[in-house]
This record gives C-alpha cells, sequence and structure tokens, in this order.
C-alpha cells in the first residue's frame, strides 16, 4: 500500500525532539505529569520518549505485562475480522506486534504499519526479517503522524491501533483519520489500558503500575526520559469507556452502527470496535 497523500499543508510538521537517553533530558517529570494529556508538546515529548526506551521496548512490555499482551493482540486481530485479500493499516505499530499478528493470524493482502517514532520502526523492520518470506512481504512500514495520514481516503478495510490512541495529541482526529481511510463498511479496532471495576484487582493493578513497574522497567532500560512514570499517569488520566464509545460513535457518522467495547483480563485492557458506515 503506497501513500499517495500529502500531509495537509496547515498542518506544521512537528519538530524533532533529541531523544531523551542520549542528551540526558526527561521527556516527562513529576511536574509535567498532572495532566499529560494537557500538554501542548505532547506529540514531541512522546516521541522523544519512544526514542529513548526503543532498543529495551519490547523486553520491558512482554515482561511487565506478564505475558498476556499476545492476548490481547489475538483479541484484537479477531475483533477485526479481516478477510482474505483485506488491506489492514496498523497505526502506532511500535515495534510491529500487532502488525506481525496481523500478517500472521489472517489472510491479509497488506499490512501497513505506521509509527511516528523512527526509532521504533527501526526494531519493527529488524523482527521482519525473522519472517517466512509470506509472511513478511505482506508487511511495510512507514513513519507518520496518526492525524495526517499520508494515504488516500478509503484505502483500507481494516484500521487498527494497540496503546497508542492515548499518546496522541488529539484523538478525536486521529480517530476522524481513521475512519477517513477505511472503506465504507470498514473495521476500526483500538486496544487501550483501562482501569479494572473490581475492587481489589484495581487496586493491585494501581500497585503494580505506580510502584512496581516504573522502578523495574526503568532500571532494566536505563531510561532516563521519564516513560515508565508516564506510562501509569496517562492510563489514569485518559478517557473513560464511555467517553472512548462516545468519540468512536461520534466520529463515525450517522449511519453507523454503536461502537462496541469488550473487557479484556478483567479490565486490565480493553478492545473498542467501531465501523464505518457501508
Amino acid at each position: 500500500m503506497k501513500p499517495t497523500r500529502e500531509p495537509s499543508r496547515d498542518q506544521p510538521p512537528v519538530p524533532p525532539v533529541p531523544a531523551a537517553s542520549s542528551q540526558g533530558v526527561a521527556a516527562w517529570t513529576d511536574e509535567n505529569l498532572n495532566d499529560p494529556h494537557a500538554k501542548g508538546d505532547k506529540a514531541q515529548r512522546v516521541q522523544s520518549m519512544f526514542a529513548a526506551i526503543a532498543p529495551s521496548y519490547d523486553l520491558n512490555n512482554h515482561l511487565h505485562a506478564l505475558g498476556i499482551d499476545h492476548l490481547w493482540r489475538r483479541a484484537a486481530v479477531r475483533a477485526a475480522g479481516v478477510m482474505p485479500g483485506d488491506r489492514v493499516v496498523d497505526l502506532a505499530c511500535g515495534t510491529g506486534d500487532l502488525t506481525q499478528a496481523f500478517a500472521k493470524h489472517t489472510k491479509a493482502a497488506s499490512v501497513l504499519g505506521i509509527d511516528f517514532t523512527p526509532e521504533m520502526l527501526d526494531v519493527a523492520r529488524e523482527k521482519k526479517r525473522s519472517l517466512d518470506g509470506s509472511r513478511g512481504a505482506r508487511i511495510e512500514y512507514q513513519q507518520g503522524d496518526a492525524m495526517d495520514l499520508p494515504l488516500p481516503s478509503e484505502s483500507a478495510e481494516v484500521v487498527s491501533m494497540a496503546f497508542g490512541i492515548r499518546n496522541v495529541q488529539e484523538p478525536a482526529r486521529a480517530i476522524a483519520e481513521c475512519f477517513r481511510i477505511l472503506t465504507p463498511g470498514g473495521r476500526l479496532v483500538i486496544l487501550e489500558f483501562d482501569q479494572p471495576r473490581f475492587a481489589p484487582v484495581r487496586w493491585f493493578n494501581r500497585l503494580y503500575c505506580e510502584t512496581v513497574m516504573p522502578r523495574t522497567a526503568t532500571m532494566i532500560s536505563g531510561d532516563r526520559s521519564g516513560a515508565y512514570r508516564y506510562l501509569p499517569k496517562s492510563v489514569a488520566s485518559f478517557k473513560t469507556r464511555t467517553e472512548m464509545l462516545a468519540m468512536l460513535d461520534a466520529e463515525a457518522g450517522r449511519g453507523a452502527e454503536p461502537a462496541t467495547v469488550r473487557e479484556l483480563s478483567l479490565g486490565l485492557a480493553a478492545c473498542y470496535r467501531a465501523m464505518k458506515p457501508a
């Protein structure tokens, strides 16, 4: 799938930000984490953060998800309902785990992974080399901004985003772009961390994410960007399920089926699904 649409002229490109790990500059500190989603330069901070942790991202991600993250990705693939010949666009693809899951477990014609951070895409491309020819051949990676995709309208049957929507500067704008590139009847699937409803699970998750994980993940990665302090703060202050569903329905427009959400792993994560009107 080749881009044929130029980014909009009224949005200036995001200036590059030096990787925090190499410059000794923290993208996130206690002072700016009270409401990370309100920061006007959130996009630059997120890009800098992921550039810093890219080399150790997969190790920390799989280790601290306690091995259940692959189940969440499989749930997303199933929710997408990929048909033979469908074109899939995986936004905020990071190091390519969900992108590869679509290539491995479906008969999609193509899977395009798009991410904001070149360093994450470098890891994704390296991982692609381990796939056999037929699966790897269907995957492409491209740098891009979810809020202004350089892709033609109605060019994909499936759009996905795993644990990336809360990192976007303007989530509603990104979702509008998702619906723009979807074909009529196309499916949008979003995975995101959630707040468990069951009190004991919620208490344990908060202890783990706010106390244990930031310390161990920072130690493993040697991170100085503040990435693992940002993670729990960004989850806790992001939109609720009700707000997410309302935003999906609003961006889908009139005639769309109501968006749905499936709780995963006792509410640790949520899988949203929305369709573009046929």
